[in-house]
């Protein structure tokens, strides 16, 4: 480990992206030598970075090249890569003018082998002819670019913001004591937080009560006990978890007083914070119209979804009133057509282990990355078997697609007319990701963006 306790910043990219622009920038003076000749810098320089109130070490490397080692050009790379070693994290910079080069996409792949943090910065982004080759820069998979012009200084806001991030990170690994370490651990594996909503009196706190096996939390046939969202620290089988119960979300006409108000307010607060929501449906009453508001909601707000349907002891034909309860979940909740549906009984206790290991199969799926390569060889033998249709007489061409983020599973297809394609064919994508990558009963989240083509005159 080294003794220096700053964040340290290599800045990396093939020859001419704007490295030593940036670095300039970043120390506040012209240290670096900057020409449009590719390659004018060869050695690493260091020196001491800032933006804002953030302190840190960055050093300019050499214009990466795929050259043989004992070349010039190899001999530089050698020299890029220990600086990347040295680094806690890489500014890895593309240009957003001229696109994507092949050294783009290799030299992604090395950094990703690296497994140092990486933050994307598609440079040279200043004015609209920087907007394609910003797009492009998804394709890598290396999450969404900082759009940036080192240049002009612009963008440099969410550069410090990406950086704040990784500093933060970098604190706590750097040297902790005892104690801060074992925070660091359980940090990175984190507690997944599980809110557990649903309508007034369906069964939600009597449902926590039981799964951490004490009477936690206040309970009675009255409806509306519970007021503000109650977080508790809990395990099952040594997964740390934030159970989150809440108060039961009315119809908005019937929500009058303002301590109700505040009620509703802290639950949805709750859902926007949560990972896993649990949505209570009693079977006396099942599918309400506030109990489909409260799924589109948890849907909306892109968090993993579970029904849990509560007072199971009552079920009479238990085996033929799940059949048609998880018919009506998948017509009434058709966006998450597949979720994860389970017979409980908060009362009497039953269900509840299924209850926990549909949870953590969800927040599994919700979390899930596939691969650019995976996905476009999907993509590929998905547009030979049905290609979008004419609109206008004229063809949609589709290009690529790469997921940009998780949590939830979120994709981005560039075509040439996003704004024409069909909501069907968009459904039929959808449809297919889930299919294919096991995202069945999740939010999946497709974004169209046009790729321009410089040699299309129409």
């Amino acid at each position: 480990m080294r003794d220096d306790p700053r964040l340290t910043v290599a800045i990396v990219g093939r020859p001419n992206v704007g490295k030593s622009t940036l670095f300039n920038r970043l120390v506040g003076r012209r240290l670096a030598i900057v020409h449009d000749e590719p390659g004018v810098t060869r050695d690493r320089r260091e020196g001491e970075g800032r933006i804002g109130d953030l302190r840190f070490r960055v050093i300019d490397t050499a214009g990466l090249e795929d050259a043989p080692a004992d070349s010039l050009a190899g001999r530089m790379r050698t020299q890029t890569e220990a600086a990347i070693e040295d680094a806690d994290v890489a500014l890895f910079l593309v240009d957003a003018r001229s696109g994507l080069m092949p050294d783009d996409h290799y030299f992604g792949e090395v950094l990703r082998r690296a497994g140092k943090p990486v933050i994307l910065i598609a440079n040279k982004s200043e004015g609209s002819a920087s907007d394609a080759g910003y797009y492009e820069a998804f394709s890598l998979g290396l999450g969404e670019p900082v759009a940036l012009s080192a240049e002009h200084g612009l963008g440099l806001a969410d550069l410090a913001d990406a950086l704040e991030r990784q500093a933060e990170e970098h604190a706590q690994r750097v040297e902790p004591a005892p104690a801060e370490q074992a925070a660091s651990e359980e940090d990175e594996t984190g507690p997944i937080r599980i809110a557990i909503v649903g309508r007034p009196n369906v069964g939600k706190s009597t449902l926590i009560n039981r799964l951490i096996g004490s009477e936690r939390l206040l309970t009675g046939p009255e409806a509306g006990i519970t007021r503000d969202a109650i977080t508790l620290d809990w395990e099952w089988k040594g997964r740390p978890v934030q159970l989150v119960d809440t108060a039961g979300m009315r119809r908005k006409a019937r929500v009058q007083e303002k301590l109700e108000k505040l009620s509703v307010a802290d639950t949805l607060r709750a859902v926007r914070f949560a990972h896993v929501v649990v949505v209570v449906i009693d079977i006396d009453q099942p599918f309400e119209k506030q109990d489909l508001q409260i799924a589109d909601l948890v849907v909306r707000e892109g968090r993993a979804l579970v029904i849990a349907f509560n007072k199971w002891d009552r079920a009479e034909d238990a085996d033929a009133q799940l059949r048609d309860l998880r018919l009506e979940a998948d017509r009434l909740i058709a966006q998450v057509r597949g979720m994860p549906t389970v017979p409980v009984s908060g009362l009497a206790g039953r269900g509840l282990d299924n209850l926990m290991k549909a949870v953590f199969k969800t927040y599994e799926r919700w979390n899930r990355r596939v691969s650019t390569g995976e996905l476009n060889r999907w993509f590929a033998e998905l547009l030979e078997h049905h290609q979008p249709p004419a609109v206008a007489g004229r063809r949609i061409r589709l290009r690529y697609i790469t997921q940009v983020s998780s949590r939830p599973p979120t994709f981005v297809c560039f075509c040439s007319r996003p704004e024409a394609l069909p909501e069907s064919y968009k459904r039929y994508l959808v449809n297919g990701l889930r299919e294919t990558f096991d995202l069945e009963g999740i939010p999946v989240r497709l974004l169209l963006r046009k790729q321009e083509n410089p040699y299309d005159k129409s």
